[in-house]
């Protein structure tokens, strides 16, 4: 059986490999405490796009010597790039699963004396061209001992334990195909913001600029001063709206205002009216009228929803260092949403950022009138959310250690290290999120549970295991006892038996093979056992549960679908078993997909749940969705996520929607915000989709126009006929009516802390809230180039002037572009993406800084450092000129 047969692996890959050479604690200790790790690309260009050379060194500035020939001792590496071979006879590596690989000496291996330093190369998959495809937290494990972490590796300063990027065939991906992506640095970043200074914004635009744009806007003359002699009156239904309204006021502003219903008189007092006509914008949900007059305010919502957004338009219109008393333009706004949808999808399955962070995307979300979180809570790499009954899921699924065996721990992963302690560890419980979700309805953000399956679930297979396990272990314990005992006592080990196979997701009979994207051989669902419907059917109830108690109604949950492993299901006898049946129309492999998605639509079905999944979870295969009539659902969403143009595929939006399914604009070229910003190795995220991604790309996103965002390949070559790099007809929107609207997304795997996280998803998130709640002028088939420069000029500008200093008040440090700058004619010249954010310049290496404001006289070859400031918290990296 393939369950027994890898624990009995584990144990023997945990076991010591061999005497010779054995660690005291004390001396692995010192040697990992002392000795400095490094990793390092040697060269990008080794095998076209499918292989890299990389190089680890160890340099030994401990007390300890590593013995010649095998010892007792393996070295841990995440990876997330498979290593294939190695060029020294004295180790070998090995793939244990996922990202983790280990070192081991040989027979020939030198030995490591003090003071030595010792390197060897290695093949890996792909490329790398960024500091974070390294992983932090390498360690060593040596017999019984505790594993110990290389010190220099324990950290998120990259740069500690990564070799500097400067040659070619390590800033660019591969030479052939040639990699034409442009490097960011202070001179090209100078020109290309020069190039977008075609408009010039006021400040007094900028400040009365709200983001979301409104759909009309007509400001009048003259200014309000609002103080704390106003009163607000509301009506009864808007209570709750009303409490963060004045809480925000308050928090933010240090403006305090008596908030009655509106039966109950103002007297002589300005007031702020807050009402509900479902006549609004010709009743459309979401719709708000707001005018701000000499001595009155009055919003008036379509509904409640709409009420909300009109008091998030008042707030956005007050600068954000405003304190005590506000003055603010006299205007009228009507306004609605272009879109129903209008979300972020977050994941923290995979790294765990804390319950802090998830309160401070809600928090943001609604303020910028996004109305759906997709939480992504279960991953490979995690499970994040208490569910009573299956303790295993958090005390095993919610944390990676080093524990092969998987009883106490997922195997780590993603730069976590041996411990528990490590990074990315940890999980909500029921309370927190029941807290969570009371937080989000009175923000009227709907938060959607994504329960990955079948791919990706490695966390929820491996705590099922174990569930597996211990519950087989107390039914041997029952049975021994139960012959000594009653016929009662046995039909309890009967009934235990039952139990430890309820809500079992793998098949231990089971021998397929199969290697996913993420490296990961064990992490499909298995689709042909009645357990993992009945798991699902589990978790999704207690869900519905804490919903319940948190006054809201679970109304969609994702269920992944997506990267399920080739060869999944293919040794499983359960699946032949379901072959064998002739009733229920699955005869082979490529049937389950369907059979999976159909069965946990029905599911949802029965407890009034609209299903949802990634695009390639609902495709029999490139061009052919799965049959929308098996699917009860009246509405099952669809995340589009792959518009790679050149792998022909980016039309999956428009025949799902023709098919029948609700589409949820999701592309990876302009939504993903786990991308870099900018072109540059010290820039965080993957790149898979595109080589970066700022603001101003996701603002220039048109969810009307698909085919029209095609603008580059994966190489950085212009796109100039969409129909020709594909090779056939592409399909038209027919059914315009099932794009529900669009969501940015953000996955974790190289995202590791709070800060992290919110820096990759602001301020790139509002452009996502603008362009799923307004439609600009200058969208269309061919776009306007110079119309949406502008705009984004005033959209960036109202950035600089307001909202990311109101992001750092909720707790947010935003990203800051990198500034460009030149020398010329023996002055300095610089500037920044954003009109009017500070731009700061350092003549001794960031020892001091200066504030920039217009060109200054410099030595043509002094080094000068440059960056861009919102506060002393937060700052943009730094770059170089000379």
């Amino acid at each position: 059986m393939r369950l027994k047969k890898s624990i009995i692996a584990s144990l023997f890959i945990s076991s010591p490999l061999m005497a010779q050479g054995q660690l005291s604690q004390q001396a692995l200790q010192d040697f990992t405490q002392n000795t400095q790790f490094q990793f390092a690309v040697v060269d990008n260009f080794h095998n076209k796009d499918g292989g890299f050379i990389g190089q680890i060194s160890l340099a030994n500035n401990s007390n300890v010597a590593l013995a010649k020939g095998e010892g007792d001792w393996q070295i841990y590496v995440h990876s997330i790039r498979k290593i294939t071979s190695v060029d020294n006879p004295g180790l070998k590596v090995e793939h244990v699963n996922g990202d983790l690989h280990r070192i081991i000496a040989t027979k020939k291996f030198n030995g490591l004396a003090k003071g030595e330093r010792f390197s060897f190369n290695y093949e890996a998959g792909a490329y790398i061209v960024s500091y974070t495809d390294f992983m932090p937290r390498a360690f060593m494990v040596s017999g019984e001992n505790t594993p110990a972490v290389f010190a220099n590796t324990d950290t998120e300063d990259m740069k500690a334990f990564v070799a500097p990027f400067v040659r070619e065939n390590q800033l660019k991906k591969f030479n052939e195909p040639k990699d034409l992506s442009v490097i960011a640095d202070a001179a090209n970043r100078y020109q290309a913001n020069l190039a977008n200074k075609k408009y010039t914004v006021s400040q007094q635009a900028a400040l009365k600029r709200i983001i979301p744009m409104p759909q009309n806007v007509d400001f009048n003359r003259g200014e309000v001063t609002v103080n704390n002699s106003w009163q607000i009156r509301f009506a009864g239904r808007l209570t709750s709206e009303v409490a963060v309204f004045v809480e925000d006021l308050t928090k933010n502003h240090q403006l305090t205002l008596k908030a009655q219903p509106d039966h109950i008189s103002v007297g002589d007092s300005a007031v702020i009216n807050v009402k509900v006509d479902g006549k609004v914008n010709k009743g459309k949900s979401e719709s708000y009228r707001l005018e701000v007059d000499k001595n009155s305010i009055t919003i008036v919502g379509s509904d409640n929803a709409g009420a909300f957004y009109g008091m998030q338009s008042l707030l956005a219109l007050i600068p954000a260092d405003a304190s005590e008393t506000l003055t603010l333009p006299r205007v009228e706004i009507q306004d609605s949403p272009r879109f129903d949808w209008r979300g972020m999808h977050y994941d923290n399955a995979r790294n765990y950022h804390g319950k802090d962070a998830m309160f401070k995307l809600v928090e943001q979300m609604a303020r910028y009138k996004l109305n759906k979180l997709h939480w992504h809570f279960s991953e490979d790499e995690g499970w994040r959310l208490e569910i009573p009954g299956l303790p295993e899921l958090t005390e095993i699924g919610a944390y990676r250690c080093f524990d092969l065996s998987e009883n106490n721990c997922l195997l780590t992963q993603l730069g976590t290290g041996p411990h528990k302690s490590g990074s990315g560890n940890g999980y909500l419980t029921r309370a927190e999120f029941v807290e969570l979700l009371k937080f989000a309805a009175a923000r009227h953000v709907n938060i959607i549970p994504e329960i990955e399956g079948p791919g990706h679930a490695r966390a929820s297979i491996k705590a099922m295991e174990a569930r597996y396990r211990n519950l087989l272990k107390q039914e041997k314990a029952l049975r021994a006892g139960a012959i000594k005992t009653s016929a009662e006592d046995a039909e309890g080990a009967v009934l235990q038996s039952s139990a430890a196979t309820a809500y079992l997701l793998s098949d231990p009979a089971d021998t397929s093979v199969y290697e996913t994207v993420q490296l990961y051989k064990d992490n499909s669902v298995n689709v042909c056992m009645d357990s993992s419907y009945q798991f699902f059917d589990k978790v999704t109830y207690e869900l519905q549960q804490m919903y319940r108690e948190a006054g809201v109604r679970l109304t969609n949950l994702h269920f992944g679908g997506d990267e399920v492993g080739t060869g999944s299901w293919t040794g499983s006898p359960a699946c032949q078993a379901v072959f064998d049946d002739p009733t229920n129309g699955v005869a082979g492999v490529a049937d389950l997909k369907p059979y999976f998605t159909q069965r946990i639509a029905k599911m949802l079905h029965k407890r009034g749940i609209a299903p949802g999944a990634w695009e390639d979870g609902l495709m029999y295969d490139r061009t052919n969705p799965f049959n929308r009539a098996e699917m009860p659902n009246p509405v099952f969403t669809a995340n589009v996520w792959d518009n790679i143009w050149e792998w022909g595929v980016a039309d999956r939006a428009y025949r799902l929607a023709n098919e029948g399914y609700q589409v949820v604009m999701s592309h990876g070229t302009h939504l993903y915000f786990d991308h870099p910003y900018e072109a540059h190795p010290e820039e965080r995220g993957y790149y898979w989709a595109t080589r970066a991604t700022n603001t101003e790309k996701a603002f220039g996103y048109m969810p009307d126009y698909v085919y029209a965002n095609a603008d580059f390949t994966r190489t950085g070559e212009k796109i100039d006929n969409l129909e020709a790099l594909v090779g056939r007809p592409m399909p038209e929107l027919e059914k315009s009516e099932n794009i529900l609207g669009i969501q940015g997304q953000v996955w974790s795997e190289t995202i590791r802390t709070e800060d992290q996280v919110l820096a990759m998803i602001f301020p790139r998130l509002l452009s996502v809230a603008e362009r799923a709640w307004y439609k600009a002028d200058w969208e269309s088939k061919t776009p306007n180039a110079l119309a949406r420069s502008q705009d984004f000029a005033e959209f960036s500008a109202a950035l600089s002037l307001k909202e990311l200093a109101k992001m750092a008040k909720g707790g947010v440090k935003p990203y800051l572009p990198v500034p460009g700058g030149i020398i010329e004619q023996g002055k300095l010249k610089a500037n920044a993406a954003f009109d009017y954010l500070p731009i700061e310049y350092s003549l001794d290496s960031g020892a001091s800084w200066q504030s920039y404001t217009d060109p200054i006289s410099v030595d043509p070859q002094q080094k000068i450092a440059l960056r861009t400031r919102l506060n002393d918290d937060v700052v943009s990296r730094i770059t170089y000129i000379n």
